[in-house]
């Protein structure tokens, strides 16, 4: 075991990635030799070569399309995008092309290449490197979706997505790249895409989320043991939210009676929106209170002196949880 933070996980997934798999190619704008903007390819030019760790020109429609030729012709390119929101020109190839090989050609292509990109707010960055636009790339069929939160998670991911036969969008939480540590096996392994995760167990609210806010839950949780220390929350990371875990959700709403969601994306339209929906078509008869969410605003992310306003944070959590636990009919 070693104990590394989240992009050091990212460094060493693509390590024994490249090492395993003489076809994994890495590539995007800095990433060869400087490492990209973060530093999570450092040092996989200089150890594998230049031919399988390249900088890309600053065209993320195109180098989205060399991917998809690399992908259909027996390679497994992993594409790093410096920014969520400046990655949004590789849509165009990840929607029409990218996500409908497999069914465009009824099987005979397909598209393994794994597409990464820092995302989220936190970092007093400006509002185009602080997006949180992933509920635009869970809505396109053909592809999935993953949203690590702590480094374990992130280098299994990434390993997962890597071994997909389908493209797959790893979305990285810049304010959680170097965090904390934790321990994080050497070598090979994978956290499987769809599975959530459940942090605590509880009887009396389900809280649900990803990314970054799963952090933010964790204090949360912590924090309404004061005013309700009684009440035991059920926790749940989901990990991927396409696939996302459903069965995991809705039995642990049938058994708390009441749901939270929590995520830093704007409210309308989005993943809480779909998770709301189907807990309540699947559960609605077991709910002690209305379905709840806590989420970022519906305006373009503010510059650093409004971010702070903007994000979700544990003191939000803590009084989303609490008027949902004291809710009486």
């Amino acid at each position: 075991m070693a104990i590394i933070n989240s992009i050091k996980a990212v460094t060493e997934a693509l390590d024994v990635a490249m090492d395993r798999d003489p076809n994994v190619i890495v590539f995007g704008e800095d990433v060869g030799l400087e490492g990209g903007v973060f530093r999570a390819t450092q040092g996989l030019q200089q150890k594998y070569g230049i031919e399988r760790s390249f900088n890309a020109p600053i065209s993320e429609a195109m180098f989205a399309g060399v991917g998809l030729g690399m992908a259909m012709n027996g390679m497994k390119p992993v594409i790093e995008l410096q920014f969520q929101g400046l990655g949004l020109p590789s849509l165009q190839n990840i929607i029409t092309n990218i996500s409908r090989m497999r069914n465009r050609s009824r099987g005979k292509w397909t598209a393994p290449l794994v597409i990464r990109m820092p995302m989220g707010g936190g970092i007093r960055a400006l509002e185009h490197h602080s997006e949180a636009l992933e509920v635009i790339y869970a809505h396109i069929p053909g592809i999935k979706t993953v949203l690590p939160s702590t480094p374990y998670d992130t280098k299994g991911l990434i390993l997962a997505a890597i071994e997909s036969p389908d493209p797959v969008i790893v979305l990285e939480p810049t304010k959680l790249y170097r965090a904390f540590k934790q321990e994080v096996p050497e070598g090979y392994f994978t956290v499987p895409i769809g599975e959530g995760f459940k942090i605590f167990e509880g009887n009396d609210l389900t809280v649900v989320t990803y990314g970054s806010q799963t952090v933010d839950c964790m204090k949360a949780v912590e924090l309404l043991k004061v005013s309700h220390p009684n009440a035991t929350i059920e926790l749940i990371d989901l990990r991927s939210i396409q696939p996302w875990d459903k069965k995991m959700v809705i039995e642990s709403v049938k058994k708390t009676g009441r749901l939270l969601v929590v995520h830093e994306a704007v409210r309308s339209f989005s993943v809480s929106t779909e998770i709301i929906t189907t807990v309540n078509e699947k559960c609605f008869e077991y709910l002690k209170a209305p379905l709840s969410r806590c989420t970022g605003y519906d305006v373009i992310i503010p510059y650093d002196r409004g971010e702070g306003f903007h994000q979700v944070n544990p003191q939000k959590i803590l009084v989303a949880m609490q008027n949902v636990l004291d809710y009486k009919f």
